[in-house]
Order: C-alpha cells, then sequence, then structure tokens
C-alpha cells in the first residue's frame, strides 16, 4: 500500500482479473492462527452456498443471502487501545475472488456488523469487511464514559478494518489485494472523507455518500432548526399540508430543466416565495399561515441566530423539492440521533436540554467540545491525492436529513485547499430527488463501485453516470449524473425516461443560501 508500490500496480495492471479458488480455503478455520497486530481472529469458519442465515434481517436479506456464495467468515476482535472492542467480519469469497478488497461503512450510531452491504459486496466478487465500530446497539450510552470508544467510533475502528481486513485476506488467499476500496454513505460517507484524511494509504478509491462532516456544528444546527419550526402551536407546519407545498414548487420550478417530471434537476435554481401560498383568511389545507410561512423558510434558508439574524450554519437548511420529506427535520421531535450524540458526545450531558434562547451557544459548544473527533474537516487532501487515491463524493438534492450543500461546502474546500490536483483525484455528484443516501423520485440507483473501480484501475475519471429508478423492482427511468457544476439537459428528441436523451451541460449552482 506504500505510494511506489501503488504506482508500479497502477502501471501494470488496467484491470484486475478472477483469482482462482485459493489453494488454503479449505483451511479457512486456521485463520484463528493468524498474527495480527492489536486484533485476533476469534472463529473463522466455511460457510457454504446460500447457508448464510442472521437474525433480524427481514424477509428482503434473507433472499439476498439465500443467493450469495460460499465464502470464509472471519470474526476478529480488534484492541488498539485498553478499552476498546472493535469488532469486525472479513468474508472472503471461496472461488472466483476478483482480486480486491471493500471495507464497508455504516451511518447513524452504528453498533452492528453491516451485514446487507457485506452480502453484495461478496456477491460481487470482493473480499470485504464490515465492523461495529467499536460499540454494541445503535445508541450513545456508552460515549460520556469511554473516551477510547469514542476515537474508536469517530475514526479508529474504520483503520483497524482496513489494516486488519487486508491481513486476513493476505493470510486466506497468500496474496494481499490489488486494489482496497471503501464505501459507505452518511456516517460512513464521514468515515470515508476521514480515512483520507487521517490515513491516506488506506484505501486506493473511496466512496462517500452524503457525509456527515462537521458532525457536530451539524447535529447541533439540525436540533436547532427542529426548535426554531416548532417555536409556538402556530409555527408547526402539518404533515397535511406537505403535498400541497410540494405541489406548488414544482409547479414553479419542475420545467427549469426542459421536461416536467416530478423533479428538479438544479433546485438552486428554484426561487419559489412561500409566501404565494398565504392564506387570504382563515387557516385552510391549501394555505399557510404567516407563522408556518417562516417555518417553511426556516427549513430552506441558512440557519440564523434569533436573537441577532446571524448566520450560525449555512449547511442545515432543505432545498426545494423535498417538501415531502420535511418531517425529518421539522417534525414534532429532533432527530434521535443527533440529540443522542450533542447529549452524550459532544456535551457529555445525557440530560441536557435545548431551548431555543440558548441555540448560538449550544452550537458553539457543542464544536468546541467535540475537539475535532468527528468534524472530519481537514480540507487537505494532499497526501491521499499524492499515493494516486481517487475520492468520489455524492449526495442527493432531497436529502432531507444530511443536506445536500454540506458535500458542495467540503468538495469545494478541497479543490481550494490543494488546487489543480483535486480535479483529477476528487469528484463529486449530485443527484436530483434522491433522499438520503437512496430513495425518492430521483434516479438513485447506480454502479458506485463500477465508477470508483474504473477511475483508480483504468484512470478513467467518470464524466456522467448512468443512474435508474426502479418501482417495485422495475426500472421504470434512466438519467445521466452529472458532476457538480453541471446537470442534464434534455436534448429536444428521444424518449424523456431514457438517459441517452440527455446531455450532461454546465449550470451554474448556488448552494448557499440566507
Amino acid at each position: 500500500m506504500n505510494r511506489r508500490a501503488f504506482g508500479v500496480t497502477a502501471a501494470l495492471l488496467g484491470t484486475c482479473s478472477i483469482h482462482a479458488a485459493p489453494a488454503s480455503a479449505a483451511s479457512c478455520d486456521a485463520l484463528t492462527k493468524l498474527a495480527l497486530p492489536n486484533a485476533a481472529v476469534t472463529a473463522s469458519v466455511m460457510v457454504p452456498a446460500g447457508t448464510f442465515t442472521i437474525s433480524g434481517g427481514g424477509r428482503g436479506a434473507a433472499q439476498q443471502y439465500a443467493k450469495l456464495p460460499a465464502f470464509c467468515r472471519a470474526l476478529v476482535t480488534s484492541r488498539p487501545s485498553r478499552d476498546s472492542d472493535i469488532k469486525i467480519e472479513v468474508w472472503l469469497p471461496a472461488a472466483a475472488w476478483n482480486g480486491k478488497f471493500q471495507a464497508i461503512g455504516q451511518g447513524g450510531l452504528a453498533g452492528s456488523i453491516p451485514y446487507s452491504e457485506l452480502a453484495e459486496a461478496l456477491a460481487n466478487g470482493y473480499a470485504t469487511a464490515g465492523t461495529d465500530t467499536g460499540h454494541v446497539g445503535g445508541n450513545a450510552d456508552f460515549m460520556p464514559a469511554h473516551p477510547e470508544k469514542l476515537v474508536d467510533f469517530a475514526y479508529r475502528s474504520i483503520h483497524e478494518m482496513a489494516v486488519t481486513g487486508r491481513a486476513v485476506v493476505n493470510g486466506y488467499y497468500g496474496s494481499a489485494p490489488t486494489w482496497s476500496y471503501f464505501n459507505g454513505c452518511s456516517g460512513g460517507g464521514r468515515h470515508g472523507l476521514t480515512s483520507a484524511q487521517r490515513y491516506p494509504d488506506d484505501f486506493h478509491g473511496i466512496l462517500a455518500g452524503a457525509s456527515t462532516w462537521n458532525q457536530a456544528r451539524l447535529d447541533a444546527a439540525r436540533i436547532a432548526v427542529n426548535l426554531t419550526v416548532n417555536r409556538t402551536p402556530e409555527s408547526k407546519i402539518p404533515v397535511s399540508k406537505y403535498p400541497m407545498i410540494h405541489d406548488a414548487v414544482l409547479q414553479a420550478c419542475d420545467g427549469l430543466d426542459g421536461i416536467t417530471d416530478g423533479v428538479l434537476e438544479n433546485p438552486t435554481k428554484c426561487t419559489f416565495d412561500y409566501a404565494a401560498l398565504a392564506c387570504k383568511g382563515a387557516d385552510g389545507p391549501r394555505c399557510l399561515t404567516a407563522p408556518q410561512i417562516d417555518s417553511a423558510k426556516v427549513l430552506t434558508s441558512a440557519l440564523k441566530d434569533p436573537a441577532t439574524g446571524a448566520v450560525l450554519f449555512e449547511g442545515a437548511h432543505l432545498w426545494p423539492g423535498g417538501e415531502l420529506e420535511w418531517a425529518t427535520l421539522g417534525g414534532p421531535e429532533p432527530l434521535v440521533n443527533s440529540l443522542a450524540r450533542v447529549r452524550n458526545f459532544h456535551l457529555k450531558d445525557p440530560n441536557w436540554e435545548f431551548r431555543l434562547a440558548n441555540i448560538a451557544a449550544d452550537i458553539e459548544r457543542a464544536t468546541r467540545m467535540d475537539n475535532g473527533l468527528v468534524a472530519s474537516n481537514n480540507f487537505n487532501l494532499k497526501p491521499f491525492i499524492d499515493r494516486g487515491g481517487k475520492l468520489l463524493m455524492y449526495h442527493g438534492w432531497g436529502d432531507p436529513q444530511v443536506p445536500a450543500q454540506n458535500s458542495v461546502i467540503y468538495y469545494d474546500n478541497v479543490l481550494k485547499t490543494v488546487g489543480k490536483a483535486a480535479e483529477h483525484s476528487v469528484a463529486l455528484f449530485m443527484i436530483p430527488g434522491m433522499l438520503h443516501c437512496s430513495g425518492g423520485p430521483g434516479t438513485d440507483t447506480f454502479d458506485k463501485m463500477g465508477a470508483i473501480s474504473q477511475w483508480v484501475e483504468q484512470g478513467r475519471k467518470p464524466e456522467r453516470i448512468i443512474a435508474s429508478h426502479l418501482t417495485s423492482g422495475q426500472v421504470d427511468k434512466t438519467r445521466p449524473l452529472c458532476p457538480f457544476g453541471q446537470v442534464a439537459k434534455y436534448n429536444g428528441t428521444g424518449r424523456t425516461n431514457e438517459a441517452a436523451s440527455f446531455s450532461c451541460v454546465a449550470e451554474p449552482m448556488n448552494v448557499i443560501r440566507r
């Protein structure tokens, strides 16, 4: 994984061939004798094709697991500190290994192994690994009393997974993976950025979706938005009004991209004024009261100090076209994970009560007390770029949980900090209509690993990525995803639900709203 070795490998190998079944596959159980730094393989077993099961996965997961090929399942415990207890699983194809390693990230508060994502990577020929990030259960109860576990959760567990995962791959196959990748969204996307920042030698290629970098400020700001929208009973926007608001926004802005399809290709161009929906008299289902109009503006503008009007955070507002999902930030209660992290992680006080009058102070205090653990705000990716690393970021414009401009702000700062070299090694794709990591009316399904592996292994930076929208498992629309600063424009001829009828063209995007 050193820079020289990576350069030589990249020069000699254009693509990775399928590897034959390893001679050591029959001795999967021997991995328990493997010597690992700070870690041990506690169990390893061959899993015959179609027999893997795990409780709690549901019918869809069971169907996914039933299609898996035979693999060696290695359970690892890593203890880089006295209080660390990081669980890692490494899955190794018994046959047809593609010679690559894919580490999986996960969002929220983690606390479990991401089995479904491991299964997807394995099915595609990867040796793959996932981690619980150092604690059990998707909660923050461990945080106040365990500073070392906080470090594990923040970033160290991903590094341990990368180092241990490759060592297990090497021990099983007798050769190291030719290419190593990280694939994560939301909190997993933040872990991807952190890996590029803190451990530039861990991965050749990193997929980082909807990254929650600047986590402490983001969490506190999302709580503040919720408090502001719910400041009085009159200011709350009933969920029943969301479709009415959404329809009005689409009527005003859907045609700006050349076709009307329920998706805003460039929501930054939409300047819909919610005051146009003002009630002429009494409150009703087809209008907004004055307090509700103010709340709509809070949800779609930069967060401001209610006392001074000063901007507190530019990354907490939502974009036009996503009105049906406003309840995520504007519902009766703040996001559960945001409350848990700010109380237990950043403020170290599980009983902290948030009040509107203290918004500005709480945001600054949470950011300061985080002390950079989950900030992931180092924009100097030059060490990662210098060794040939590639970072592919993506984010849905309709994300109701991690507003889309967060990825744009990070990407823009990397370009400003690193300079021209970053343009060849870092890419950002914004996805019209996609919600948090997936879902929504946009084309949210695309070959992420295909895009990043082609870039890393063949030097072909993606200029457009074909994505699909599925209904009941069937593709009903395809569309090109374009690099940030470009949008998909209809060519004027051809079917409007086919990607071939669209071209990526440059268009200004103003992501900062006041």
